[in-house]
């Protein structure tokens, strides 16, 4: 009878023991820095997630954060609040950009006023920032990507790509290795036939999968590296008569696709923790505010819960690899 004490007990240890590390790291930081997030698209429901991880982050290390952004994701749209930021004189600035080269001058100019300058999620040319905090090796998420399509259609058949924007530099990177793994000779009776954009709007993707449909009639799935592309098309072939046929995956969060695998529409689909991306780019951001990095390949920073972290080639530090997704394991997911 005493055993639910003593695992009440080990838990209640563990979890002071987690809560006294975030502590220690945060005191190694500076108190009080001002950091702004700016993500792709200000009402994202990925988006969302991930900039409450980095504003949770700020808040264990005393700092200041906010959250400020556009709400399409038009190549320049985030330009202004990268302005408006830099006359703020933010002491960070983390964004998920857009565009890999058309936020680049504005960035600059940030880094120019000594504002440190972390992208995560979706990365700027190099130039345009110090550190970029990627959610998983992008090589990994692209053959990834292919490796479940395949298996989902049994290794043949006519696929499409339904991403964000064209410019979008995860996206872009995620489906050039996805044209990579398609090379090798086990995908020979696979064919990409289209890669369409819904630019990150559930309405044009919605309409975007209705289209695919019509001009492939022997499409056999669609593969949607974009949360709001995955969602779109999943809820236009749940009520259509492709639901069974049309292979729907991607990536995507749980809950929003949690219905989807449970009526069938959806068999797997792939995503990392959206929540922690964000509070890694937050204590990145700190640690880099505060001096105790500077961007350079080999040094390492403490980021709260998820501990030690080392910097990679070009300033890129990596979350980690993503999680599968089905029946058998999405309902112990809650993001």
């Amino acid at each position: 009878m005493f055993k639910p004490l003593r695992h009440t007990g080990t838990a209640a240890l563990c979890a002071a023991l987690i809560a006294i590390s975030c502590a220690a790291s945060a005191a190694d930081l500076k108190s009080g820095l001002k950091i702004a997030f700016v993500p792709k698209q200000i009402n994202n429901p990925y988006e969302v997630i991930a900039d409450d991880g980095g504003l949770a982050a700020i808040k264990e290390f005393g700092g200041v954060g906010k959250v400020v952004g556009p709400s399409d994701a038009g190549a320049s749209s985030q330009v202004q609040y990268i302005n408006t930021l830099i006359t703020q004189r933010q002491d960070a600035i983390v964004i998920a950009a857009n565009d890999a080269n058309a936020l680049v001058p504005y960035l600059k100019k940030a880094m120019g006023q000594g504002i440190k300058v972390v992208t995560f999620d979706s990365d700027t040319a190099p130039e345009g920032r110090q550190l970029f905090v990627n959610q998983a090796n992008a090589e990994g998420i692209g053959r990834g990507q292919v490796q479940l399509v395949s298996k989902l259609m049994g290794g043949e058949g006519e696929f499409a790509v339904l991403s964000a924007t064209p410019n979008a530099t995860n996206q872009n990177t995620w489906i050039k290795w996805m044209q990579e793994e398609l090379k090798k000779p086990e995908y020979a009776k696979i064919k990409l036939v289209k890669i369409a954009y819904g630019n990150d709007d559930d309405q044009k993707s919605f309409v975007e999968t209705q289209g695919l449909l019509q001009a492939y009639p022997n499409l056999k799935a669609i593969v949607a590296p974009t949360t709001v592309g995955i969602a779109a098309a999943a809820r236009y072939i749940s009520s259509s008569s492709s639901k069974g046929k049309v292979v729907v995956t991607g990536l995507g969060t749980p809950n929003q696709m949690r219905a989807f695998v449970k009526n069938g529409t959806v068999k797997a689909f792939q995503l990392w923790d959206p929540n922690q991306l964000g509070y890694l780019a937050g204590y990145a951001a700190g640690a880099l505010a505060s001096g105790k990095i500077t961007g350079k390949e080999g040094e390492s920073f403490d980021a709260g819960k998820l501990g030690k972290r080392t910097i990679g080639p070009q300033g890129e530090i990596i979350l980690g690899p993503p999680t599968t997704f089905d029946a058998s394991n999405i309902d112990n997911f809650n993001f």
